[in-house]
């Protein structure tokens, strides 16, 4: 799996792919095109990369599905520049409105987030697309590698999400790409022991759920509330929170006032939580270019070549204070 912004402005060993999205704005689009396939081929292959990917994609989907999604810039864009703002005075509270405010001027700290695509390969010679064409051979094309190519690009955005990138930079300015358990700001808390250690009950689980969600209140982060745990936990959860409460601890925790929901996420290493603030103060999905597959032909058109690429990048944000919407729990 690559993660790289060279491969398809240098146009390297692609033919005509620089010089077609040159003259095309870098709009992608550009290389879908019918003259190799059909309209039902592409559609079955849209079809086979949205649904795996989305299979995959559990806390981007669940930034997507709130609206916490910055589109726009596509191939064009490679560093995106926000800025962060200091807090200011207390509003005054009188009865003619005479006195005057405070004017603190707000101070800006410029931020830079670098925005690689996430791409992977596939490809078909035209015996194998010729040969699902011909009725009497009932050969189908085999779209299991741009499933392959589809599961790849969804786990590495997955990935960054909870881990970040911060082996990867850009230019002097190209800033670092931060996940929930990177990022300087996150708050972190320990576990006095482990969820599925021997004798952990529900009590002391819904304990810990508890003290995160009040670092996040602490930090002026009031919810909703999700909640990421690792594989190993998924089956605790599941377990009777008490003889007094004879339901799973995973219900006990649902009734916490903000909590929408519950997530194992196989992207998180043993032992490590993560509970969110799902707000765009926290953090945002930067889509600069949606889960697309293009294509190009090599070996004098004998190959068909595509590629699943999206340039998806997770903007975790803070204050200039260091409050941050996120707790990462290990």
């Amino acid at each position: 799996m690559d993660v790289n912004i060279d491969v398809i402005n240098a146009g390297t060993g692609y033919g005509g792919v620089a010089e077609k999205l040159l003259h095309n704005g870098m709009n992608v689009s550009s290389l879908r095109t019918n003259a190799v396939l059909t309209y039902d081929e592409w559609k079955d292959i849209d079809t086979v990369v949205l649904q795996e990917a989305h299979r995959r994609l559990g806390g981007v989907n669940d930034l997507i599905e709130r609206g916490l999604v910055r589109t726009g810039g596509g191939l064009g864009s490679t560093v995106l520049q926000w800025q962060d703002a200091s807090d200011t005075d207390d509003a005054e509270v009188n009865m003619d409105g005479v006195s005057r405010s405070a004017k603190d001027r707000q101070e800006f700290d410029t931020n830079y987030l670098p925005l690689p695509i996430i791409h992977r390969d596939f490809g078909f010679s035209i015996r194998e697309i010729e040969a699902s064409r011909n009725h009497n051979a009932s050969q189908p094309l085999d779209l299991s590698m741009a499933e392959e190519a589809s599961r790849k690009v969804a786990e590495k955005a997955e990935s960054v999400l909870f881990n970040g990138l911060s082996t990867y930079s850009m230019g002097s300015n190209g800033g670092i790409i931060y996940g929930y358990t990177d990022h300087p700001d996150r708050n972190t808390q320990t576990l006095s022991q482990n969820w599925d250690a021997s004798g952990k009950t529900g009590q002391e689980i819904l304990t810990d759920v508890i003290t995160a969600k009040q670092a996040l209140i602490n930090d002026r982060h009031y919810g909703p509330f999700m909640l990421y745990i690792p594989t190993a936990y998924e089956s605790v959860l599941d377990d009777e929170f008490s003889t007094q409460y004879p339901r799973s601890i995973r219900s006990r925790l649902l009734e916490l006032e903000g909590l929408q929901g519950i997530k194992v996420s196989d992207f998180l290493t043993a032992n490590n939580i993560v509970m969110v603030s799902m707000q765009s103060t926290v953090v945002r999905m930067i889509e600069g270019l949606p889960l697309t597959t293009v294509q190009w032909e090599t070996e004098g058109g004998m190959q068909v070549n595509f590629k699943v690429m999206t340039i998806m990048v997770p903007q975790i944000r803070s204050t200039q204070a260091n409050r941050s919407g996120i707790v990462h729990i290990s």
